[in-house]
């Protein structure tokens, strides 16, 4: 029986500016840095955002910038903050898809290494109640 999510890696070029991203925009914490020591695939790093486990691992950065991506949950009254520190890196904000009524907002960009991160200030409860309503409001 699958539990929860343990941890998410991403593959970065530069594990130094990474480390800036994650703890800049997500207030992340630094937990563990193998410095030149290689006990995976390549030097590493962890990190906590509040309880989530994120680990960055030196490579090769993605080719292409896709859709897939992780979302993190935050408050309407932080979306401004947020946006701030995205842009005090000197990463562009991606804009945001068409979005229904009460579905929430949502912050996108990408870091140096192609990977989309998204903001969102809404629930899964908001987006199928959303998703709902636009479907009765079309009979």
């Amino acid at each position: 029986m699958i539990q929860s999510i343990s941890h998410i890696t991403f593959i970065v070029k530069d594990l130094e500016k990474m480390t800036n991203l994650l703890t800049v925009i997500f207030d992340a914490q630094e937990i563990y840095s193998s410095g030149e020591d290689i006990f995976s695939l390549s030097k590493e790093k962890f990190f906590l955002i509040n309880d989530i486990w994120i680990a960055i691992m030196e490579g090769q950065s993605l080719s292409d910038k896709t859709y897939n991506h992780l979302a993190f949950k935050i408050s309407d009254r932080d979306l401004d903050k947020y946006s701030q520190r995205i842009k005090s890196l000197g990463l562009e904000l991606k804009h945001a898809r068409n979005r229904l009524d009460g579905e929430g907002q949502s912050l996108y960009f990408y870091d140096f290494d192609n990977h989309l991160f998204e903001l969102h200030t809404g629930t899964l409860e908001q987006r199928l109640q959303g998703y709902k309503e636009a479907v009765s409001a079309r009979k």
